[in-house]
C-alpha cells in the first residue's frame, strides 16, 4: 500500500501481518528473535512473535532502534526470516533494476543487496507500481516476484538459485497503473497472480527450481488484490477476491473449486482467514464513488464448505457501513476491525457483522492492522501509529510518530516528468512518504516507507 497512484495503491494496502488462530494476530511464545517468521504479504504463516514484549509506545526521538535509507524506491512490506529481514526497491528512470535487500534484524546493516535487470523497463513514475509486491520467505530462502514478471530466488546467504520472466514466456503484461498483488505460498510451492488488460492468471512455480508447475487462466482484469492460501476441509486452496468475483483454487493442481460472482469494488482488499472455511472480504467504492453500490454488498463474511463432491461458497453477513481503502480487515477475538480512507475505524461482530463501534484515529492507513494481545496497531500512512485497546469499548492508548518528513533520506531515482496533466495531478497526490507495511517479529516492528526502514524496538522487554 506508498506514493503512488490510488489504483495500485489498493493493492498495496493489505499490508501487515496474520498468524494463527487469526489473522494479523501476533502469537505470544517464549521470548527471542531466532524462530521469528513473518514470511509472506499479511505475515501468512508467521510464528513466535510476542505480543507481551512489543513497543506500545514510541516517538521518532525515542523507541527507534535502527533506521535504514534504500536505494530506489518500493511499496512490499519487509518479510522476516530468523535475524533476517528482507524487502525490494526499484531504481532508475526506466524502472531499469529490481534490488533485493537482507538486513540485520539487530543492527540494521546490509548482510547483502542484490540488483537483477528488468527484463520490462517502463517509465518510472509516480503513478504507477513500484516494487509493490511483497516476497515470500522460507527456510530455503527468498523469492521475489516484481511487476515486470521477473521472478528470483535466493538463498539465505545472498546465492542466485534461479530466475525466470514471466512476461516473456507467458505473455507481455500490460498494466497502466503496474502490478500490485503480492505472491502467496505453500510448502513447495509460491503463487503469483497476474491481472491485467491482457490474458490473465494464476500460476505456480515450484520454490526450488522456479518450474512452472500449474496455470490457471483468468479473465482480463484491473486489480491489484493478492491471493491468500487457506486451508478448507483439509484442501490447501487459493482464495481470491478480485474485480467481482471471489474464487478459490486448489493449491496442489490450480483446478477451480468454487465461485461467488456479484461482488464489486474488491480490487484491492486481500481474503482475511479467521478459520472454518471463513474469511473476510473488504471492497472500495473508489476514488469517484464509482463502485459505491456494488462495494455496499462488499464488505463482510464469506463461508465455504464441502457439499458432497462439491463445494458450496456463500455470503453470511455483509454490511454497508463499512468501507476499506487501502488496508485490509483483521479479526481478533471475534470483532472485525475496518479502517476507511479518513481514518474512521470501523469494529463489528464477526459472527453477525453488527456494528459494535465506527471511531476515528489519528490518519487513514495504506498499511493493514496488526492485532497482538490487548491492542490493535494502526500504521497511519503519514506516519502517526494509532494504538487502541482490542475489544468492543473504543480507546486509544498511544499516538506515535515515526519520522520527521523534513528528516527523510532524499529519493535517488530521477524520474520523467509524467506525460499529461492528469497524471501530474495523480503524481503530486501521492508524492509524500507514506508507510506501506508493517511486520511484528518479536520484541519489534518493522516499518517501511519507499526509501526507508524502520526498527521500532521496546527497550524495556525483558
Amino acid at each position: 500500500m506508498h506514493r503512488i497512484s490510488f489504483f495500485v495503491v489498493t493493492a498495496l494496502s493489505s499490508l501487515s501481518g496474520w498468524v494463527f488462530e487469526c489473522p494479523l494476530h501476533a502469537q505470544q511464545s517464549a521470548h527471542g528473535q531466532g524462530d521469528v517468521k513473518w514470511p509472506a504479504f499479511l505475515g501468512a504463516g508467521a510464528s513466535s512473535n510476542v505480543a507481551d514484549h512489543l513497543p506500545q509506545q514510541w516517538s521518532k526521538e525515542q523507541g527507534i532502534a535502527w533506521k535504514l535509507a534504500l536505494t530506489g524506491h518500493g511499496q512490499s512490506s519487509p518479510v522476516v526470516w530468523g535475524d533476517s529481514v528482507y524487502l525490494t526497491t526499484v531504481d532508475g528512470k526506466s524502472k531499469d533494476e529490481f534490488l533485493t535487500y537482507c538486513v540485520d534484524i539487530e543492527s540494521g546493516a546490509i548482510r547483502w543487496m542484490n540488483k537483477i535487470s528488468n527484463s520490462h523497463p517502463v517509465q518510472n513514475s509516480l503513478y504507477v507500481s513500484r516494487a509493490a509486491t511483497t516476497p515470500v520467505v522460507d527456510a530455503r530462502g527468498i523469492v521475489c516476484c516484481f511487476e515486470s514478471g521477473d521472478c528470483v530466488a535466493y538463498d539465505h546467504a545472498g546465492k542466485q538459485l534461479w530466475k525466470r520472466d514471466l512476461g516473456s514466456e507467458l505473455g507481455p503484461i500490460v498494466a497502466e497503473f503496474g502490478l500490485g498483488a503480492s505472491p502467496c505460498q505453500t510448502e513447495k510451492l509460491v503463487c503469483m497472480l497476474i491481472e491485467h488488460d491482457g490474458p490473465s492468471y494464476l500460476v505456480a512455480l515450484d520454490k526450488g527450481t522456479g518450474d512452472i508447475v500449474w496455470k490457471s487462466e483468468r479473465t482480463a482484469r484491473r486489480s491489484w488484490s493478492s491471493p491468500a492460501t487457506f486451508t478448507i476441509d483439509g484442501v490447501e486452496q487459493i482464495v481470491i477476491s478480485s474485480a467481482g468475483t471471489i474464487d478459490g483454487y486448489d493449491a496442489a493442481t490450480g483446478k477451480q473449486l468454487w465461485t461467488i460472482e456479484g461482488v464489486g469494488g474488491n480490487t484491492g482488499v486481500t481474503p482475511i482467514d479467521i478459520g472454518k472455511g471463513e474469511f473476510l472480504i473488504g471492497a472500495s467504492g473508489g476514488r469517484q464513488g464509482e463502485n459505491e453500490t456494488a462495494a455496499k454488498k462488499s464488505n463482510g463474511l464469506v463461508r465455504v464448505q464441502k457439499d458432497g463432491e462439491l463445494w458450496k461458497a456463500s455470503v453470511v453477513w455483509s454490511n454497508e457501513k463499512l468501507a476499506p481503502t487501502w488496508a485490509s480487515p483483521i479479526v481478533h477475538r471475534d470483532l472485525a476491525y475496518w479502517v476507511n480512507r479518513v481514518g474512521v475505524v470501523s469494529c463489528v461482530d464477526a459472527a453477525t457483522g453488527e456494528l459494535v463501534f465506527a471511531e476515528r484515529i489519528k490518519q487513514s492507513c495504506w498499511a493493514t492492522p496488526i492485532a497482538a494481545g490487548d491492542r490493535i496497531y494502526f500504521f497511519g500512512k503519514d506516519g502517526i501509529t494509532s494504538v487502541i485497546a482490542a475489544g468492543r469499548e473504543f480507546k486509544v492508548l498511544s499516538e506515535n510518530e515515526l519520522f520527521d518528513p523534513d528528516q527523510l533520506p532524499p529519493e535517488t531515482t530521477q524520474m520523467e516528468e509524467e506525460s499529461s496533466e492528469e497524471r501530474r495531478r495523480g503524481a503530486a497526490m501521492f508524492g509524500g512518504p507514506t508507510v506501506y507495511g508493517a511486520a511484528a517479529a518479536g520484541d519489534r516492528f518493522l516499518a517501511r516507507i519507499g526509501n526507508q526502514l524502520f526498527c521500532i524496538k521496546n527497550d524495556s522487554a525483558q
